[in-house]
């Protein structure tokens, strides 16, 4: 229990001033990448947990969950996760296995296939929601810390004031 009493926030802040070899932003970017890291984590847990999806598959099915009545094409897919199109194909198999999502050829394009998310996964996410949002906050509060909003700040100068 020793290791939860600690706040993961409390992480080594990212040393400012150019004290080391890679500059004020990258450093920054680093301490992002390690908070959003520690909460994806967190989040990969809960979302098999509720699921019974990885969190790979999981982001497949938001992305889909975004475009209501529409489905989104693999390789578009593949580019907004950053994921290799061989590993996609198989995690839209795992999903389309318990009827998740459909496959469907696109109009005009015979090489071209859209994925859509059917009604039982529309359910499904409504039904966990409110637990998985409770889960992404509750990780939010626990590792993002002065260091990481102050990282966020250095490398968005003007965040907090809003667009202009």
């Amino acid at each position: 229990m020793a290791a939860r009493d600690e706040h993961p926030a409390d992480l080594p802040r990212c040393p400012s001033g150019g004290s080391g070899l890679l500059p004020d932003e990258l450093r920054a970017w680093m301490l992002l990448l390690a908070a959003t890291g520690a909460v994806e984590q967190r989040l990969r847990s809960v979302v098999k947990e509720t699921l019974d999806v990885s969190h790979d598959e999981f982001l497949i099915l938001c992305l889909l969950a975004e475009q209501p009545g529409e489905g989104l094409r693999m390789t578009r897919i593949a580019e907004l996760l950053g994921r290799p199109k061989t590993r996609l194909t198989y995690q839209i198999a795992c999903l389309q296995r318990p009827g998740l999502i459909t496959r469907r050829s696109v109009c005009g394009d015979k090489r071209g296939v859209e994925v859509v998310l059917t009604d039982k996964a529309r359910q499904l996410l409504r039904e966990a929601s409110a637990l998985l949002a409770s889960a992404v906050k509750e990780a939010l509060a626990e590792f993002i810390g002065p260091a990481q909003r102050d990282a966020v700040a250095g490398l968005l100068p003007g965040l907090a004031q809003g667009p202009c």
